[in-house]
């Protein structure tokens, strides 16, 4: 049956880190390996059909082997047109489903990844974070496709998620790394 559903999941990575300062921030060093990684094997372990990042640097997509690499169309500006090249993707290779998470996130587990693909069926499906709020990682059935390509701008999809499905999670696994002192988070804490 899953075979049929055909789940593209994409690894945005892609991101300008404003708030991270110089330097790389998805090759900084977490716990002795380029932080973009961790998403990535939590991704490559998923249960999907097609892997692939959105990836502006050339040392970023050295670091994930084994993903295939999308541009996004307009690289500077922002999460939107990262979302679009994973929807074209997700289209080309006949997706149904669309599983979007973010490479400074590297406590995720495929496990949970898994869990928002089964959730997402006729409305989009995401993790509660913190906040309460629905938002990465998520996944967007191909109704909502055209939805996601109408983006602009640096917002990312979070208005898409308001009918979504919540799955879950413990807050620790949400952490997102973005300034250098995240990197000594405790595996407690979260930054969201």
């Amino acid at each position: 049956m899953r075979a049929m559903m055909r789940v593209a999941g994409v690894l945005l990575a892609a991101g300008h880190s404003r708030r991270w300062g110089a330097g790389e921030k998805l090759l900084a060093d977490w716990q002795g390996r380029p932080l973009v990684t961790w998403a990535a094997a939590a991704l490559g372990a998923a249960r999907v059909d097609h892997r692939a990042a959105v990836v502006r640097a050339p040392q970023v997509a050295a670091a994930l082997p084994g993903l295939e690499r999308l541009v996004p169309d307009e690289p500077d500006e922002g999460q939107a047109a990262s979302l679009r090249a994973a929807v074209r993707h997700a289209e080309a290779v006949g997706a149904r489903k669309l599983l979007i998470l973010l490479g400074d996130m590297p406590r995720l587990r495929p496990e949970t990844l898994d869990a928002v693909v089964a959730a997402c069926g006729a409305t989009p499906a995401a993790v509660r974070h913190p906040d309460g709020r629905p938002g990465v990682p998520a996944c967007f059935p191909a109704t909502m496709f055209s939805g996601l390509l109408g983006l602009s701008g640096d917002r990312g999809a979070g208005a898409l998620l308001a009918e979504a499905a919540v799955v879950e999670v413990a807050a620790e696994e949400l952490l997102d790394i973005d300034r250098p002192a995240d990197l000594h988070s405790s595996p407690n804490s979260s930054a969201r």
